[in-house]
């Protein structure tokens, strides 16, 4: 009787009202924090924080307000944003553990599917894992022949520099020469700085990266199941994605019509040949999906990351003429002009390490990471990190620590000698991050930005054009890369 009394006394008006405030209720319950959560802005209902920029530099400025822990919600989904070098230790090095699980990100877990080296978990991300620094050693860093094709790319990549008599904006070069380092482990070939197929591909990809930092494809992750089928920049990744795997797809078939298992050419042949081994534990997911998926982790993440670097050391060098100088001086001391650089010089050249290595710092290339899940319920300093909660680890946070460097917002490769002007290891240096999901080719990439860092120096003295003044204030993509900009090269 008190029910249906209720229901007569509402009209239209009061059961909308009824109905939002039920439905805030319900929000606010479900999204409801444990004590000791970690502090942040306060969410709206249903939108959470999705206003808020999710770029570095808005994240640096938010943790002087809520601390090195702090909280955000996007959507539904919960994530916490640790920044310092003291506190992301803990959790990459400390509880490595505890935050060594990938969420499901809504944007790549479209594309990656939780598969591959890069995005998934638990035993598939084990077997791939050990499979890619199995591969790395064998046809990678544990091979003479390696460096070598890094050197003969060294070459292409100076004649392509001679080749420009005017001046010129090095991106397109820089990206051929580093992608073809990754295309020789990954499909047993280099490709021509202008072939088409790998060109697009390269294109494609950089364009995914581009649209993949913007807030636009990054609301895509707190409305997935909504914006599916709405128009925008997400749908313009997707489509690139499928056209990327396609490509690979084809090349793969390519592959196994002349595969010779006793005879394995690159990464794809090898992985036929792990396929087959384990065809009987389908657990560990070695299949010709996951090989696209692990194609495309090992062409982007080692093309964009290395030719972004690179493009960072070019500009520096242009801004600070006098660093090119000193350089240029130990590589004509150590090297000279009648061989080319090799790793075994590395040992011998305390300065440029330690300018490559303020480039990686200062360049700041990947600045928050890839996102991890806390396995576990946990901590993090003093707050509670409940169990399925996403974590984004703040490098940028790290590598700039005024609590760590000397002069954390200048490009100064004395952070990296010491008094006797030897070059000196950092703790805080941890561009490819830290712990168990640290990045697998590492070695690879240090040693191809020496390689391709040494022997363009060697060669040429790199100018800024005149009348220009390139900025040092970059880009935020998915990475964070220079703005476009010219120089001129005069050989040495």
């Amino acid at each position: 009787m008190i029910l249906h009394l209720i229901y007569d006394s509402f009209d239209f008006k009061s059961w909308i009202i009824f109905f939002v405030v039920f439905l805030i209720i319900a929000e606010m319950i479900k999204n409801r924090t444990p004590s000791n959560y970690p502090p942040g802005p306060w969410p709206l209902p249903f939108l959470g924080t999705v206003f808020t920029k999710m770029d570095f530099k808005n994240i640096n400025k938010l943790a002087k307000v809520y601390g090195k822990v702090f909280s955000l919600r996007v959507g539904s989904e919960k994530m916490i944003i640790v920044s310092g070098y003291k506190m992301v230790k803990e959790a990459l090095v400390t509880q490595n553990d505890s935050f060594v699980l990938r969420p499901p990100v809504p944007l790549f877990h479209k594309v990656y599917k939780g598969i591959g080296l890069t995005m998934s978990n638990g035993y598939i991300w084990r077997s791939h894992r050990r499979f890619a620094a199995s591969h790395l050693r064998t046809f990678g860093e544990g091979k003479k022949n390696l460096e070598l094709g890094i050197q003969q790319e060294c070459v292409y990549l100076c004649d392509a520099f001679k080749a420009e008599k005017e001046p010129f904006n090095p991106i397109f070069i820089l990206h051929g020469a580093v992608s073809n380092t990754v295309a020789c482990l990954t499909f047993g070939q280099r490709f021509d700085y202008n072939d088409e197929w790998y060109q697009e591909i390269l294109r494609l990809d950089n364009q995914c990266v581009q649209l993949a930092g913007s807030p636009r494809v990054q609301l895509y992750n707190a409305f997935p199941k909504l914006l599916d089928y709405l128009p925008g920049p997400h749908q313009k990744v997707f489509s690139n994605y499928k056209k990327i795997t396609q490509s690979l797809k084809d090349e793969i078939i390519k592959h196994r019509e002349d595969w010779d298992p006793a005879n394995p050419r690159d990464f794809i042949d090898n992985y036929l040949t792990e396929m087959e081994k384990k065809k009987s534990d389908p657990q560990a997911g070695f299949n010709i999906e996951s090989l696209i998926i692990s194609c495309l982790d090992i062409v982007e993440a080692g093309t964009e990351t290395g030719a972004t670097t690179l493009r960072w050391g070019l500009l520096f060098m242009i801004k600070f003429p006098e660093i090119q100088k000193k350089v240029q001086a130990e590589i004509d001391r150590v090297i000279g002009q009648s061989r080319q650089p090799c790793l075994d010089d590395r040992v011998n050249m305390p300065y440029t390490e330690a300018v490559l290595h303020e480039i990686q710092r200062f360049g700041d290339v990947v600045p928050l990471g890839f996102p991890k899940q806390a396995a576990v319920d946990t901590k993090i300093g003093n707050y509670f990190i409940p169990k399925g909660t996403s974590i984004t680890t703040n490098l940028s946070s790290v590598l700039h620590d005024p609590n760590e460097w000397e002069t954390p917002d200048t490009f100064n490769p004395g952070h990296f000698l010491d008094k006797n002007g030897q070059f000196r290891k950092r703790d805080a240096f941890l561009p490819f991050s830290a712990g168990k999901r640290a990045c697998v080719g590492e070695l690879l990439a240090r040693n191809v930005l020496f390689l391709f860092f040494t022997s363009l120096l060697q060669q040429f003295t790199l100018s800024k054009c005149p009348g220009e003044e390139p900025s040092l204030e970059g880009e935020i993509w998915f990475t964070y890369a220079p703005a476009p900009f010219r120089i001129s090269v005069s050989v040495r």
